[in-house]
């Protein structure tokens, strides 16, 4: 994708979803944490069915510490790798009650330092609850930025950090989540629905394909 492209894909993007939003169901950083590190190999969907019944029940560290982990495996069982999950998420519980008196830090390295907590979720953190122009690159948002040539690279790290170099600062701060449902909901892996796409003549994807029938 040329860079005098840019602009227009990014305003194509905002003028169809001007505030977008994370799909995950919060109503504190901490649950958002929470949901994020469950997500991971799972759908928003199924994450957010299973936070409906944990969080009216235990919502703060503490609360979560006081289930169990037996306890807090019954709530998320639906969700895949909740053994695992469920362990880091009680660790994670046990350093922000003891380090950060039961807050979710604010910063990268405080944040990366939690039990199940790599560089996307903390980016995710970051973006969503604090506002601070990071790139959460997952699955979607990595194919996206390869497949429209907006930031080819081979790891995720690479893609991110183009990203960062490319994207007009304006629409840094909600790029993340624009990419992603884009990927989700347009630009899918196996057939992207390139008839659909709004921002398709910026792309360097081709041959386009055509409309069903």
């Amino acid at each position: 994708m040329k860079a005098a492209a840019i602009e227009s894909f990014f305003g194509t993007l905002k003028a169809a979803n001007p505030t977008p939003v994370t799909e995950l169901e919060y109503s504190s950083t901490f649950e958002l944490l929470t949901a994020v590190l469950l997500s991971a190999q799972a759908t928003d969907v199924g994450v957010n069915k299973a936070t409906r019944r944990l969080f009216p029940v235990a919502n703060t560290p503490q609360k979560i510490l006081d289930l169990g982990l037996e306890g807090l495996e019954g709530y998320i069982k639906t969700i895949g790798l909740y053994r695992s999950k469920a362990k880091h998420l009680m660790q994670t519980c046990r350093m922000l009650v003891d380090q950060h008196d039961g807050v979710v830090p604010r910063t990268r390295e405080a944040l990366e330092a939690l039990p199940g907590v790599g560089r996307k979720t903390a980016n995710v953190i970051l973006n969503v609850a604090f506002g601070e122009p990071t790139m959460a690159v997952d699955t979607h948002l990595f194919r996206v930025a390869n497949r429209t040539g907006l930031a080819p690279g081979k790891t995720p790290l690479e893609v991110e950090h183009k990203l960062l170099k490319r994207i007009p600062p304006i629409y840094m701060v909600d790029a993340h989540h624009w990419l992603i449902l884009h990927g989700r909901y347009i630009c899918q892996a196996r057939k992207p629905l390139c008839w659909q796409c709004a921002v398709s003549q910026y792309c360097d994807f081709k041959p386009k394909t055509p409309a069903p029938g």
